[in-house]
């Protein structure tokens, strides 16, 4: 199944996204209702609470007043924190008992507010975030919850902001318009993206991404500002998926600041060995939504190496992101290679200049079969010795 992650500030519409979703057939699990659930009337969880905070957070029917708790627990970092060791571990069972319910082609979103604060984000196929201008979301609060402003605004300001929301957004969704505008934004994701990375990943299917390492050159654009970040929430999915301490590096030609190159992010996972890779790992990787391409894979030897470098390479089942995820054994010449080139083009504007040139000319002299040009053209094992020069001299090891 495909598991989204949803969040999004107070007041922000989260909720009608969730209901939008729901509609539209995905299986949402409501950590706020969870939460209401498990410290109900005659529940452990509402005993720990009453024992934590007294029963001055009691209403007279003997329910929890929500209203009296909040009160005592926000500004109070060590207060929230005894709440939130009484409430996440009972939240967290009940959501996963409830995805374990789920049809195994279900798109299951997890409306989560704390999302980003508890550090879940890796643990998602895809991040969905709900950002609002926090004006617009203090009109909310007032109109449709009748919170007094200065309430409204220490709730706000007690949750992760908009940057670190956005940092771990696959998707951000802004709701300052109407909600025919949201549900027509959610419509199209539905239709576009979940459903597509859905299916994808329940039968391993890679969306199709031209292999786009430092060498073969492919369609060019110019730099993306944010490849960095989406590499980081790639890296750290994979991290979580492999366990360990594998390594990951961002590597081709999308980690090298300034760089125009093929939409495609490139990540490089640091393996003992390709028997390691060959294990349960793959399997780990394809359930986190980055499937094994099928076929033998190697890189292209450089002068005087001419033994062909094998690795593994895994695509994404992400439709809103293609990249490639190249395992490769940890000290072997390609995963070296792959490590060295972009860190000398990081350091080497006229290497970068020089190499950026020679893939527009074989784009443009051979669309068709530039990426053959790249095990060719003598520049490229020239860039090789020069960037094993600059690591001599510099004292660069990977």
């Amino acid at each position: 199944m495909l598991k989204v992650g949803l969040t999004g500030g107070i007041g922000s519409g989260k909720s009608a996204v969730a209901a939008r979703l729901a509609a539209l057939g995905a299986v949402v699990v409501d950590s706020d209702r969870i939460a209401r659930e498990v410290v109900a009337p005659g529940t452990e969880g509402l005993a720990e609470v009453v024992a934590a905070f007294s029963d001055r957070v009691l209403g007279p029917d003997g329910s929890l007043d929500r209203a009296a708790l909040g009160a005592l627990v926000f500004g109070d970092e060590p207060a929230r924190r005894r709440l939130e060791a009484i409430i996440h571990p009972r939240v967290r069972a009940r959501a996963a008992a409830l995805v374990a319910a789920a049809p195994a082609d279900a798109v299951v979103v997890n409306d989560v507010p704390l999302l980003v604060e508890v550090g879940l984000a890796p643990t998602y196929h895809l991040v969905l975030v709900v950002q609002t201008a926090v004006p617009i979301r203090l009109a909310r609060l007032s109109r449709d919850r009748g919170m007094d402003p200065a309430e409204a605004e220490r709730r706000i300001a007690a949750q992760a902001d908009d940057a670190r929301r956005a940092a771990v957004a696959d998707v951000l969704l802004t709701n300052d318009g109407t909600l025919t505008d949201l549900h027509d934004a959610v419509d199209d994701l539905w239709r576009d993206r979940l459903l597509p990375y859905e299916r994808n990943v329940r039968e391993r299917v890679a969306v199709r991404a031209e292999p786009s390492t430092l060498t073969e050159p492919s369609t060019l654009i110019e730099p993306d500002p944010t490849w960095p970040a989406q590499y980081a929430r790639l890296a750290a999915r994979i991290h979580h998926a492999a366990g360990g301490d594998l390594r990951v590096d961002h590597v081709g030609s999308t980690a090298v600041p300034g760089l125009a190159a093929p939409d495609v992010i490139d990540i490089q996972l640091t393996v003992p060995s390709l028997a390691e890779a060959d294990g349960p790992l793959a399997d780990r990787l394809a359930e986190a939504g980055f499937p094994r391409l099928p076929g033998e894979w190697r890189d292209a030897p450089r002068r005087p190496d001419r033994v062909q470098w094998v690795k593994r390479v895994h695509g994404g089942a992400d439709p809103g992101r293609p990249m490639l995820l190249h395992l490769r054994a940890a000290g072997s010449a390609g995963w070296r290679y792959a490590l060295l080139m972009r860190d000398h083009l990081r350091a080497d504007p006229a290497g970068r200049a020089a190499y950026l040139q020679v893939k527009r000319d074989l784009v443009a002299a051979a669309p068709d079969s530039a990426e053959h040009g790249t095990l060719t053209d003598p520049w490229f094992d020239e860039e090789h010795l020069r960037a094993e020069d600059w690591a001599a001299q510099t004292g660069w090891h990977p």
